[in-house]
């Protein structure tokens, strides 16, 4: 039986050794330059330029196995992965491709040569599919591919069988690249009887590899035009085909799986037994899958979070924990233990899975550590919420959209309490209510997400109110932003008590009087966005002057808000504006954002993003991506790396292009989320190393910049962090605090500044030596307080109970008294408890041969905790638990003493 690693090798070798594809390597699971999709989720994902005929490869056929992620949009089969045999997650698509170069013939001869061939499928089983036109659409049959079928392989051909557009004609999307497609189907029912189950979505007969013929380009009007060059794109289920050559029913079967089924078994002390109906079963589906994901996806950079792709692996990954908890009872982080597993059976395929798996685990595990504090409470609310679920009405059963077997309605509160305060993803919620015949009020969900939403933007600012008009304004030119700081336009009227008057005058007010917010029909000054704040100054006409206190956006109108300092201001005057030369520090402190950026991305990984941005004249906050704090040498090069760009004075220019265009530039950041133009400014450093889509202002020359310091770092939510920084004269003043505070810090310590590192190093192992004393003292204390407990230790059922009340010490020390007391004993239940820091902390343990009596260690402390208001559990041999109220520890223990009784005498020696 071949194992998949070879499976995948035979493919690529075949079409590399035998018909001179070249091998490309999987690109990442987060596309690159590529805002339209959240996961790679195809094989053509990479090649989509060169099929829309924007980009270009230095070889004209492909072969690869892709990393993809289906989890959203038109391929979102979420609720069916664990429940059936063959839906993912995460899988790989084994491919192969021609630019312009082969076509149909060379592709089906090869794809039946390699199944039936090499792999050495049975024919008699196979069945493929061929497009049979549309009327509508004016599509002809694809006749071509059915006559090769039949001329250049052995297939039956009653095995040849033509379908429409749903299933045998390949779309990019609404417009663009396009054909007909034909499909492998393999029929797999024990008679050979699958014909009528050809895309019908039973998995006795499946499709496992569809060959694509892209040979149109559909326009916005949907006509379709014959391309000037011809491409084939096949895909096939690596997972899929795998089952197939190892004679598996389910890919969970498979090798692919069978390391990572083993480890979960070992982790929950269960057994994977391959039924679709129970849960431990689904569990272990569910979780095996769900890991390969969120190691793959972390890997890549899609970290969790709030938004976006963040919010899918969130939302994944909590699927999981929900699996885990109800399925085998696990009350600790376990998926984190798990993501080496995956690492070594793919890391050799996949070798980017080597380069960082501790911080995957990393991010895995206090993923878990979140959710565990509120999953319980949350699982006791849906109880709630399941019992004050409203039936169906009638009008809305007549209508025959409610599916069969629904029997009532969970609220949209409820979905909305369970989202913001227990963090359950709503997928989540939508799918365990599912599972108990209940939909969701998805009206009433979206209204109050809507409320909630609006209420989290505050209250509006006097800027904002200024801004609070109905009605339409007359667009701003404000090009001349990016080119100086003076500049001359006309008054077209001022926005005042939500109007936009464009009669009579603005004339000076009392100093409590309201902003005004003045528009004309061109300007220089920067309205806030992109997180560089909106630009001060003066705006002057021949009878007056305006003083501007910040500048906004109102859709195409840049709005002036400030208020009239001297005589007055008219329609239709001609106005000359003077923003303010501050404005010169933060077009320094926008260019460094840029810098950093890059900066962040050569030290840390690619997984950083730009989350968010504040410019200032006198400094700047940048929000990313990053699972914690920089370690001092990181922050040293990152700030290293920016200053050096800074002092090679490198260009900074900017152009317009296309959106489409603009997102084909190597390297461009295009922040997924954002909304673009059709045209947009691309700013780029040097010879592009750095190139973003920004329309904020900034230098000609890094070298204008100044120095460039990090001020300070911050954490402000799961996944991001912040650093505040500073150039030009505030980094100077930043830099000339430190030398103060390293002056006072040397004087305290009486060492040259240059000796605080050693003087620091031997103060630490001081008090490394005095602690190592306290632990000493607390290993006696704790060696004396266990011998007590043996000494007093009942006997029952042909064992000792030794439970009790222990000094605080350190886990470590903790698990050697335990060792020492079962080995001491020969055969015990050994149960200690103590208080540390206002809580409490449980240990259980069971010798050997009481283990193999039947005794559990982890389900008693699990009750044992419930006294003390905990929870935890663990192995048969050893777990531990903790607890919040310290009172009931003597309770607890003595519940500890009773159980163990009740268990030795129920599981007598045979």
């Amino acid at each position: 039986m071949p194992t998949a690693k070879e499976i995948r090798q035979e493919f690529i070798d075949y079409f590399v050794k035998e018909h001179g594809h070249t091998f490309v390597p999987s690109s990442s699971v987060v596309p690159v330059d590529d805002p339209t999709l959240l996961f790679t989720n195809a094989g053509m994902n990479q090649f989509k330029d060169v099929f829309l005929g924007t980009g270009s490869r230095p070889y004209r056929r492909a072969v690869n196995s892709q990393k993809c992620i289906r989890v959203s949009g038109k391929h979102n089969d979420l609720e069916e992965v664990g429940r059936d045999t063959y839906h993912h997650t995460f899988f790989e698509m084994l491919g192969n491709w021609s630019f312009g170069d082969y076509y149909k013939a060379e592709a089906i001869t090869w794809a039946w040569d390699l199944l039936t061939r090499v792999w050495g499928i049975d024919k008699s089983r196979l069945h493929a599919t061929v497009f049979a036109g549309d009327e509508k659409e004016g599509l002809e049959a694809d006749e071509e591919a059915y006559r090769l079928w039949l001329e250049l392989t052995d297939i039956d051909p009653n095995h040849v069988h033509r379908f429409g557009k749903k299933d045998n004609f390949w779309m990019m999307g609404e417009t663009g690249p396009c054909g007909p497609c034909t499909e492998i189907h393999i029929d797999r029912t024990p008679d050979k009887s699958g014909r009528p189950l050809i895309n019908r979505g039973d998995p006795r007969v499946i499709e496992i590899w569809n060959l694509v013929f892209i040979q149109y380009n559909r326009d916005e009007t949907g006509h379709l035009h014959l391309l000037p060059a011809k491409h084939v794109d096949t895909g096939m289920g690596f997972e899929r085909i795998t089952a197939i050559l190892q004679g598996k029913e389910s890919n969970y079967d498979t090798d692919i799986f069978a390391p990572l089924i083993a480890a979960l078994a070992d982790l929950t002390g269960k057994r994977y037994r391959g039924s679709l109906t129970d849960l431990v079963d689904i569990g272990f589906r569910v979780i095996v899958d769900h890991i390969r994901m969120l190691t793959f996806a972390i890997t890549d950079g899609a970290l969790p979070g709030n938004k976006g792709r963040g919010s899918v692996v969130r939302g994944i990954l909590r699927r999981a924990m929900r699996f885990g908890w109800e399925a085998f009872g696990l009350r600790e982080p376990f998926l984190y233990r798990l993501v080496p597993v995956v690492v070594e059976h793919m890391g050799e395929a996949f070798p980017e899975l080597r380069h960082q798996p501790l911080r995957v685990q990393e991010i895995v595990r206090r993923e878990e550590e979140d959710f565990l504090r509120t999953i319980e409470r949350g699982l006791r609310y849906f109880a709630q919420a399941v019992q004050r679920a409203q039936p169906i009405s009638p009008e809305r059963l007549a209508t025959g959209e409610v599916p069969e077997g629904v029997r009532g309605m969970i609220s949209g509160r409820d979905l909305f309490e369970l989202h913001t305060t227990y963090g359950f993803p709503p997928d989540m919620t939508r799918q365990m209510a599912r599972e108990r015949g209940l939909l969701v009020d998805e009206t009433e969900y979206t209204r109050l997400l809507a409320e909630h939403e609006e209420k989290s933007r505050g209250q509006p600012t006097a800027q904002q109110v200024a801004l609070q008009v109905s009605g339409s304004l007359p667009p701003t030119d404000d090009r001349a932003k990016w080119f100086g700081l003076t500049g001359q336009g006309t008054v077209l009227g001022w926005i005042e008590d939500n109007r936009f008057v464009t009669t009579g005058r603005l004339e000076m007010r009392g100093e409590d009087a309201p902003l005004v917010g003045l528009v004309l029909d061109r300007t220089c000054f920067y309205a806030e966005s992109g997180g560089q704040i909106g630009d001060r100054g003066y705006i002057t006409t021949s009878t007056g002057t305006f003083e501007v206190g910040d500048t906004q956006q109102l859709g195409q109108t840049v709005v002036h808000l400030g208020t009239v300092t001297a005589g007055y201001l008219a329609p239709g005057q001609l106005a000359r504006l003077q923003v303010d030369l501050i404005r010169e520090f933060t077009r320094k402190n926008h260019t460094a954002t840029h810098l950093l950026h890059w900066a962040l991305r050569q030290v840390l990984g690619e997984h950083v993003e730009q989350r968010g941005s504040k410019v200032k004249p006198d400094g700047f906050t940048f929000d990313f991506s990053h699972t914690g704090p920089l370690r001092p040498e990181e922050r040293f090069r990152v700030a290293e790396l920016v200053n050096e760009r800074i002092y090679q004075d490198l260009p900074v220019t900017w152009r317009e292009l296309p959106i489409e265009q603009a997102r084909k530039l190597p390297g461009v950041r295009a922040f997924f989320g954002d909304k673009y133009g059709e045209i947009v400014r691309v700013v780029e450093i040097g010879d592009g190393f750095s190139r973003e889509f920004c329309g904020g202002t900034h230098v000609d020359h890094t070298g204008q910049i100044g120095p460039f310091v990090i001020l300070s770092e911050e954490g402000l939510g799961k996944g991001v962090r912040r650093l505040t920084c500073a150039t030009a004269r505030q980094a100077v003043l930043a830099i000339q605090h430190q030398e103060r505070l390293l002056s006072q810090l040397s004087g305290r310590l009486r060492c040259a500044p240059d000796e605080l590192p050693q003087r620091l190093e031997a103060l630490q192992e001081e008090l490394k030596r005095l602690q190592q004393q306290l632990r000493r003292a607390a290993s006696t204390d704790l060696q004396a307080a266990a011998d007590r407990l043996f000494q007093e230790a009942e006997q029952c059922g042909g064992a000792k109970i030794i439970v009790g009340e222990v000094p605080a010490a350190p886990e470590e020390q903790m698990r050697q008294q335990v060792d020492r007391l079962r080995q001491k004993a020969g055969s015990a239940v050994v149960v200690l408890g103590w208080t540390d820091n206002g809580r409490v902390q449980l240990l259980a343990a069971l010798t050997e041969d009481l283990v193999k009596r039947g005794l559990h260690a982890g389900q008693l402390l699990r009750q044992v905790a419930q006294v003390v208001g905990g929870g935890g559990g663990g192995k048969p041999h050893f777990a531990v638990a903790g607890g919040k109220d310290p009172s009931k520890l003597s309770d607890a223990l003595q519940l500890a003493r009773q159980l163990a009784q009740r268990q030795l005498a129920t599981h007598q020696p045979t």
